[in-house]
């Protein structure tokens, strides 16, 4: 299989994130703290694995998932540096996820919208694996809110392979969330040179009309 612009670019992800640290690290803590405690997590698109493995002290366990697997063996060489035994990793497609209905408590994929042709097939299968009475979390790069540094930046990814399809800010991203026609409880900006827009979505407990 040919390498994949994430494959080539695993070793250089962490430190093209520090270029966006305070937004990065915001993104990181404040998902983090939105799991639900003793929880069962998914992570899609997982990148090198930070969510995940903020997220383990307060999960039961995580499953951390990216169909990069250069990007999988980052992250689990991070997680066995900082003794962390909750936590699975496995190559996932977010558009084809092998789990049955319901069957996690949090699912989080960051900074994966803005690349995709379509967004709304993958927040669906997302939100088909999330437990009633769970959580979806969407922390979304607001590309079309970068900042000058950002943008220089960004072309110069575009010459190594990177591609967005879409550039949210924060009106346009909330804007698709209610086209879904799921329940947004939450959208944060986490403020930085790239702006992050953090979607929270809770499954409701009951289906409408199971009472």
């Amino acid at each position: 299989m040919a390498r994949t612009f994430w494959d080539r670019f695993a070793d250089l992800y962490d430190l093209a994130e520090s270029a966006n640290r305070r937004a990065v690290r915001g993104m990181i803590a404040e998902t983090a703290r939105r799991v639900p405690a003793g929880s069962h997590m998914l992570e899609c698109a997982a990148g090198t694995g930070e969510i995940s493995l903020a997220a383990a002290p307060f999960a039961r366990c995580v499953l951390c998932t990216d169909l990069s697997l250069p990007m999988l063996e980052r992250a689990r060489r991070k997680a066995v540096r900082r003794g962390l035994s909750n936590i699975a990793f496995a190559q996932r497609d977010l558009f084809q996820l092998p789990d049955q209905d319901g069957s996690f408590g949090a699912v989080c994929a960051a900074n994966v919208l803005h690349l995709l042709d379509a967004p709304e097939k993958a927040v669906a299968e997302l939100w088909r694996v999330t437990a009633p009475g769970g959580v979806l979390l969407l922390p979304t790069f607001l590309m079309g809110e970068a900042g000058p540094v950002m943008r220089v930046l960004i072309a110069l990814y575009r010459l190594l392979g990177f591609r967005q399809k879409h550039m949210f800010t924060r009106r346009s991203y909330r804007a698709f969330l209610e086209s879904l026609g799921l329940p947004v409880s939450e959208l944060t900006v986490v403020p930085g040179r790239l702006p992050v827009g953090l979607a929270v979505l809770q499954k409701p407990e009951f289906p409408e009309g199971s009472i």
